[in-house]
């Protein structure tokens, strides 16, 4: 994806060293923390027989993972601001890559909790503080291209994970362990690698930047500070009303809907696919496609959305699309319609990662980013709990699985509802800007 069309500019020279150094390296980081945070999906193809999880056990497995989450998201963001990113970042990484490996012990209903508790609290903090560190190194106009290229490593890891995840299933018996078990052990080791080659690929900011010539520090260093300086932030930076203020609420309302879609088909639609009656070869193959479809859109839409700087439509109109494929699943039957429906929900709920993180970012501003940013990441995740866990539940209670999406449904509708209701209230207050403008800037005033 091109950051710049001159590529003479000091401008496109610095933005591209700083893509080409750091966005790879942290979509990789975050391909492997999905990995390792859904590949209980396939495991559970296996492992709920031997272990003996129900669907709703399993549900409340996959959900309990966003409790834990949520109550060390905003600690993290807080802490990586103290210590700094390079570190911080390492740290999740290796304690979630530990903890991701304990899943291929697990031997019932309460070491699975125990374990996805212990993994949500490892990895929590990874996400949000990924895009507060973003926000050190971009200025706001390349922010929602940016954002959707480090976030396509979540379909990515479905698209690439899925099959292999699959292949690892046929290690059954090795040393004495089921494929299910090696799945875990082997797809938690690149996380801790990472995590060590964070020390040495990353940099706390742009002053520390020893890979970028003085000019190119400089000139970015002095970009991101007159950005700040002229947005002042929207929102007051005392925590507990940072944490609490109604925006930040609300935009935590609307990322509980692709938060819960895609976290809960992650974890389910390899079951949905398999009770098709296909192998687990075949499930990992047709699982991938909805997967790689999402990925491709997420980066158009993203780019449309930056090329036009607007970001309410483009958060408002996947969001629908998700809800209207997903309650269509109800009335057909056959894979190949199930797959295109759920093709159509992932790339509805992943096109709106870039849109709507470069619309959070803006509107909070510098000051109230770290903690806002992992609120709006914490509180949304509780969808991904709510999703997962009523998915279960309704799956045991009626034996289908197009009703069980019906929660997912009535959540992306309402969060529609709010993203325009967003729009309406920025317009309004965009006018009473405006209007009150002549009087605040006096006669003479450049700026205005």
């Amino acid at each position: 994806m091109a950051i710049a069309p001159d590529s003479t500019t000091p401008e496109a020279a610095t933005m591209r060293a700083v893509t080409l150094r750091i966005v790879p390296f942290l979509m990789v980081c975050y391909f492997v923390a999905f990995v390792d945070r859904v590949n209980s999906g396939f495991a559970a193809l296996q492992m709920n027989q031997d272990v003996g999880l129900s669907s709703a056990a399993f549900g409340l497995g996959g959900g309990l993972f966003f409790i834990a989450y949520v109550i060390f998201e905003v600690p993290s963001n807080l802490a990586m601001e103290k210590v700094g990113a390079r570190l911080w970042l390492a740290r999740i990484m290796i304690s979630w890559g530990l903890v991701s490996a304990c899943m291929a012990f697990v031997v019932g209903p309460w070491s699975f909790y125990l374990v996805r508790v212990l993994l949500g609290a490892a990895e929590a903090g990874f996400f949000p503080g990924v895009i507060l560190y973003l926000t050190y190194w971009f200025p706001a106009e390349y922010r929602g291209r940016i954002v959707a290229l480090f976030m396509v490593a979540i379909p990515v890891s479905s698209l690439l994970g899925s099959p292999i995840s699959a292949a690892l299933l046929n290690t059954d018996g090795w040393l004495g362990l089921r494929g299910w078990q090696w799945l875990f052990i082997l797809e938690a080791a690149p996380a801790v690698l990472l995590g060590i080659a964070t020390l040495v690929v990353l940099s706390d900011g742009p002053a520390s930047a020893k890979w970028l010539p003085p000019a190119g520090r400089e000139w970015l260093s002095a970009r991101l500070a007159a950005e700040h300086a002229s947005r002042p932030p929207r929102v007051h930076a005392a925590l507990w009303r940072v944490l609490f203020d109604k925006n930040v609420l609300l935009l935590a309302l609307i990322y509980a809907a692709p938060s819960a879609i895609s976290n809960a088909l992650s974890l389910w639609q390899p079951q949905i696919i398999k009770s098709f009656g296909l192998t687990n070869t075949q499930t990992g193959l047709v699982n991938g496609v909805p997967f790689g479809l999402a990925s491709i859109v997420m980066l158009v839409w993203a780019a449309r959305s930056d090329r036009s700087g607007e970001r309410v439509w483009n958060t408002a109109l996947p969001l629908a699309l998700a809800a209207v494929s997903l309650v269509a699943t109800i009335y057909l039957t056959s894979l190949s319609a199930t797959v295109a429906l759920l093709s159509l929900a992932l790339i509805g709920t992943y096109a709106i990662k870039g849109p709507f993180w470069a619309l959070s970012s803006e509107f909070l501003g510098p000051a109230a980013a770290a903690a806002g940013l992992a609120q709006i990441n914490a509180l949304g995740n509780l969808g991904a709990f709510g999703g997962s866990y009523l998915l279960g539940v309704i799956k045991d209670e009626t034996g289908s699985f197009p009703l069980a999406l019906l929660p997912l449904v009535a959540l992306a509708t309402i969060a529609t509802v709010a993203v325009l209701y967003v729009g309406r209230s920025q317009t309004k207050a965009a006018a009473l800007a405006a209007r009150a403008r002549p009087i605040a800037a006096g006669p003479g005033d450049a700026r205005f």
